[in-house]
């Protein structure tokens, strides 16, 4: 009680200011403490967002199919060409919507893989490094075992409770990706089907003028 006074106005008054700038000195700094908590709480959650959304897009690339094959051809569309220019045309054309098919799966993968480098945890970048050293050395490689890893890291960074015991996963591999050839022949038969009905509705249009046009001199003659 020795700082304030209150024997008179003046030192009422002057205590009443004097508490009150040091409120105000107070609010002020646990606002500005408050907002820069908050504002690194909310980059750190658009951080883990952003992580938690490149590995999820990392675990459908590379575990989104359960059947056929799961492994990743390595082989580049350069090193399937000499094998296809021995085998004929005929074994090309057949061969060409796998090979691309090979090659897009095999591209998704590495960019999988490269962000799975970048934001994975240890265990994670470890697997998926060892995959890239097996794809560039030419030896195919198999997801499964990154993708349940992933799998786990991210039900456990969504609070989801882990998967029972009971439950049996099949193996999982590499989504399959459609090869462009068959998308462009389709599109190529509805373009061509598109300018056949445009063009028989023309001709149908002109067959019905003429018709109407003798129709019409048959009348004026009668």
């Amino acid at each position: 009680m020795r700082y304030f006074d209150f024997t008179s106005w003046q030192g009422i008054l002057t205590t009443i200011l004097g508490l009150a700038v040091f409120t105000l000195i107070g609010v002020g700094v646990r606002v500005l403490m408050m907002q820069t908590i908050q504002q690194r709480r909310e980059r750190m959650n658009r951080q883990i967002n952003e992580r938690l959304r490149t590995l999820i897009a990392a675990y459908k690339t590379l575990g989104g199919s359960f059947t056929g094959r799961l492994t990743v051809n390595p082989a580049h569309l350069r090193d399937l060409a000499p094998e296809h220019e021995e085998e004929g045309e005929g074994s090309d054309q057949n061969e060409n919507g796998s090979s691309d098919r090979s090659r897009r799966i095999r591209d998704a993968v590495e960019a999988a893989l490269a962000d799975i480098i970048l934001l994975g945890t240890e265990e994670h970048v470890r697997m998926a490094s060892q995959a890239a050293e097996d794809m560039a050395a030419g030896r195919p490689i198999h997801t499964a075992a990154l993708v349940a890893s992933l799998r786990d890291f991210i039900r456990t960074a969504l609070d989801l409770g882990p998967i029972p015991d009971d439950v049996t996963i099949p193996l999982q591999g590499p989504t399959r990706v459609q090869g462009s050839g068959n998308r462009g022949k389709n599109e190529g038969g509805n373009r061509n089907t598109g300018r056949g009905g445009a063009g028989g509705g023309g001709g149908a249009g002109m067959g019905m003028g003429i018709g109407l046009g003798v129709g019409r001199k048959e009348n004026d003659n009668g």
